[in-house]
């Protein structure tokens, strides 16, 4: 079977960033020292070796496009809305980082959420040029995966007071919200 030429670029764009997430996420790995930490990157590391595997192998040969079974994913196995850390609590000043040398937890975590942010939306993005339902199926589970993964690398963040979520007044964001209502059935229409 032919790719599309839109499909053949976008995969070859993902199968770049899959191959820069893995190397880098190596990296990352031999920086840390926070177990919690080194074992979010190891599972990401996993499910992002199994998806570039499993999309180079569908390329060479059109076989392998079945279902990925992601490794579990810690702590947003259950995520509840209430353990989001709501509101800011005197956030520190932050600059970037000059000096050229291993980076610290905090910058490997904000790499890493960032990376997870980038690839859910290429991955997405790369989806909606693809005609092959395999290749889309594949990219489309690649978004969602990246998506988990960076709301795990997320949670971890906020509970550590890292990434803090601002606010507004609880009746502000109602009234704004609360302006948008359902939408009402008409004829024909079921």
């Amino acid at each position: 079977m032919p790719f599309g030429a839109h499909e053949t670029m976008e995969v070859h764009e993902i199968l770049n960033e899959k191959m820069n997430l893995i190397q880098h996420f190596s990296l990352y790995a031999q920086m840390v020292q926070n177990g919690q930490i080194r074992g979010m990157i190891d599972r990401h590391l996993q499910t992002a070796m199994q998806s570039y595997n499993q999309l180079v192998g569908y390329t060479h040969d059109y076989s392998a496009a079945q279902p990925m079974n992601p490794p579990a994913m810690g702590t947003l196995a259950g995520a509840q809305p209430q353990q989001v850390q709501y509101g800011l609590r005197q956030p520190q000043h932050v600059a970037p980082g000059l000096q050229g040398t291993m980076l610290n937890e905090q910058q490997v975590l904000s790499a890493m959420l960032s990376c997870h942010k980038n690839s859910a939306r290429n991955h997405m993005h790369a989806s909606l040029e693809c005609a092959d339902p395999n290749v889309r199926q594949m990219l489309i589970q690649g978004a969602n995966l990246c998506a988990d993964h960076a709301y795990e690398v997320f949670l971890f963040m906020n509970q550590q007071g890292q990434y803090q979520v601002p606010t507004m007044n609880d009746h502000t964001a109602k009234t704004f919200l609360h302006s948008y209502q359902p939408a009402q059935q008409q004829g024909g229409f079921q």
